[in-house]
């Protein structure tokens, strides 16, 4: 307790507060405030920095290098209801920042002992050539066309969430996951 107050009561409090509060909270210095906020988006920055930078250890690396982006630059932030999509953009910068300045190696953290199964060292294999043969098709996509995609199917966003996010219309956005399906769906036919 302090000063007569549960520091943890504050917190539960700001639970419900929508982005917008959190987000005029934190510009204020609240770090209490950006803490729920980042807890309440960290899942989906995670999953669409692996997605970007096809990493685990580089998408870490994204994101905390983007929450210390976000922190810094909140107080100029134009539109606090927009936080979202305003961190996510600062996520993407930092993936593709990552993505440029890195060698190509092979990472060992991308193995996750969570995915494994019991149905033997074939079916694991495949899953894994599959896995990697995904990830190869997302780069090779256009930068664009890679975020609509993984933005909707990792991150689970709208049309207007992911055209929000990137500064661009809805239409452009469901242009761009049309090409990209049709690519990831012809470049994938094998793993069918």
């Amino acid at each position: 307790m302090v000063g007569g107050h549960d520091a943890s009561s504050g917190e539960s409090a700001l639970d419900a507060a929508p982005d917008a509060v959190l987000a005029l909270r934190s510009a204020d210095g609240d770090s209490t405030a950006f803490g729920v906020l980042v807890r309440r988006h960290i899942s989906v920055m995670r999953a669409y920095a692996w997605r970007l930078t096809g990493s685990q250890a580089d998408a870490s690396d994204a994101v905390q290098e983007a929450l210390i982006t976000i922190w810094r630059k909140l107080p100029e932030l134009e539109d606090p209801d927009r936080v979202r999509g305003w961190m996510m953009r600062i996520v993407s910068s930092r993936s593709f920042d990552l993505i440029r300045a890195r060698r190509p190696h092979d990472d060992i953290t991308d193995v996750d002992p969570a995915d494994r199964d019991d149905s033997g060292p074939e079916r694991r294999a495949e899953s894994s050539s599959a896995m990697r043969a995904l990830a190869a098709a997302l780069r090779q996509l256009p930068e664009t066309q890679r975020q609509c995609w993984v933005l909707r199917e990792v991150g689970g966003e709208s049309y207007d969430e992911i055209a929000e996010h990137l500064g661009t219309t809805t239409a452009a956005v469901r242009g761009a996951l049309a090409r990209a399906r049709a690519t990831l769906v012809t470049t994938m036919e094998e793993w069918r």
